[in-house]
């Protein structure tokens, strides 16, 4: 059996690893069409910030290693089509030149997503970039040579990170939103304006409901971005504007998309086309609170993802369960957290929706380093049925968003979570939990009285 996996990174490297782990005789293939695999791209913010010093200290596994566990790792060799008739992919080695036909018995495709670049945003003028890999950290930290702004388009995660990060290597920074508030989509209103505050105390300009117009440079550098509410001066541009699954392989091979756009699958990680499988940010997941095809494109979800594709292609029975929706992300001194459906989500899926907000300390309120934490829980009227929680706090307390995602999984109730048996002592919590509370409160409003 030729086991062929297409993108070398999270989903890739897990699936070749388990295939090989599974079935020792099968051969397994790796195309990758840069020059590493199998690092954590989540860590870019961290190495620009520098947090963590050296990009090489996310790579987690080189294809040297891999060689020497058997499985053929190919950096640089681009897969350019699929025939899936002849059960063939046509690959493009990127240095020497020059393609060649492989076969396969089966195909994994997980070739991520790419960066979404807005018309403006596609130009030739230097720092200008976006962050999705290792040569996009190592461009960025090029030009921060003699940066002075920054201006950064888009505050979801990468852009809230990359805020801190250029605000701590000195640059004066400046963030551009389009949505009302920062945060869009992750959180309820109250608590995007929440991190917001943090963005702002740190010196940070946050400029919400502002559209990009146009890139301004000169002498073939980038100087300012032109916006609908004027020019913000800017020698160094992050677009953080999204992503889009990269579903171009799979198209190709006859597999079939979703209705969010990403590749659809069963929970075998099979596309509709015989012996392709398809995993990670390239792919759709069965979210178990709604029971809907999403979306949502996380480090752990496309690794999961992985292991369960190199599993059923080397013979075996894996299946996906699916995600609840879980996130978590540090700007500054503020941690934010939300698992399940926020208030607003919830009601746009016309559920009769509750949420209940507690702001506590994160442990015993007369221990020393006591912080604030606020906790926004969501349930179901009438059904008790835990939809989500949203916290904001210490990065460290926002953790507890875990207690809630097991929970969802397990499709439990606001009673379950009040009656669960949490770890107590003063450096940890108080002895009613932040999430107790909530559960207690948010308990007499599901129930109606």
């Amino acid at each position: 059996m030729r086991i062929v996996v297409v993108g070398g990174v999270a989903a890739g490297m897990s699936a070749a690893s388990r295939a090989r782990r599974h079935n020792p005789e099968a051969e397994v293939a790796v195309f990758e069409r840069g020059g590493e695999i199998s690092y954590g791209a989540c860590g870019l913010p961290y190495v620009i910030g520098g947090d963590v010093p050296d990009l090489g200290d996310l790579i987690a596994r080189t294809p040297e290693r891999m060689r020497g566990q058997g499985i053929d790792v190919r950096v640089r060799h681009e897969v350019t089509g699929v025939d899936a008739g002849a059960r063939t992919v046509t690959v493009l080695d990127r240095e020497a030149g020059g393609t060649r036909t492989e076969p396969y018995d089966r195909l994994l495709i997980a070739t991520g997503v790419n960066a979404v670049r807005p018309e403006w945003a596609r130009t030739d003028l230097r720092g200008v970039h976006v962050l999705r890999d290792l040569a996009d950290g190592r461009a960025i930290l090029a030009s921060l040579k003699g940066a002075t702004c920054a201006c950064i388009v888009g505050a979801g995660y990468i852009g809230l990170e990359m805020a801190e990060a250029l605000h701590s290597r000195g640059l004066r920074v400046t963030v551009l939103e389009k949505a009302p508030e920062v945060a869009g989509r992750m959180l309820d209103r109250a608590y995007q304006q929440r991190v917001r505050a943090e963005l702002e105390r740190h010196g940070v300009e946050v400029r919400c409901g502002t559209s990009v117009e146009e890139l301004v440079g000169e002498n073939g550098h980038v100087r300012a971005v032109q916006t609908d509410h004027g020019p913000v001066p800017a020698d160094l541009v992050i677009v953080a504007v999204g992503v889009k699954p990269n579903t171009a392989l799979a198209e190709a091979a006859g597999a079939r998309l979703g209705e969010t756009g990403a590749i659809a699958v069963n929970t075998r990680q099979e596309t509709s086309v015989d012996g392709v499988y398809a995993a990670g940010d390239n792919s759709e997941s069965l979210h178990c609170v709604t029971g809907q095809k999403v979306h949502i494109p996380l480090g752990l979800t496309a690794n999961r993802m992985g292991r369960v594709a190199g599993v059923n292609m080397a013979g075996g029975e894996a299946r996906f369960p699916g995600i609840v929706g879980t996130a978590i992300f540090k700007t500054f001194d503020l941690g934010a957290a939300r698992t399940g459906l926020t208030q607003t989500e919830a009601e746009g899926l016309g559920l009769d929706a509750v949420s209940v907000d507690v702001e506590s300390t994160d442990h015993a309120g007369y221990y020393p380093t006591a912080a604030p934490i606020f906790v926004r829980l969501t349930g179901e009227r009438g059904s008790g049925r835990l939809l989500g929680v949203q916290l904001v706090g210490q990065p460290a307390s926002v953790k507890r968003v875990d207690v809630v995602a097991a929970l969802l999984h397990q499709r439990g109730s606001v009673g379950d979570l009040f009656e669960l048996d949490l770890a107590y002592a003063p450096p940890f919590s108080s002895v009613w939990d932040v999430l107790l509370v909530a559960a207690d409160r948010l308990g007499r409003e599901v129930a109606g009285g």
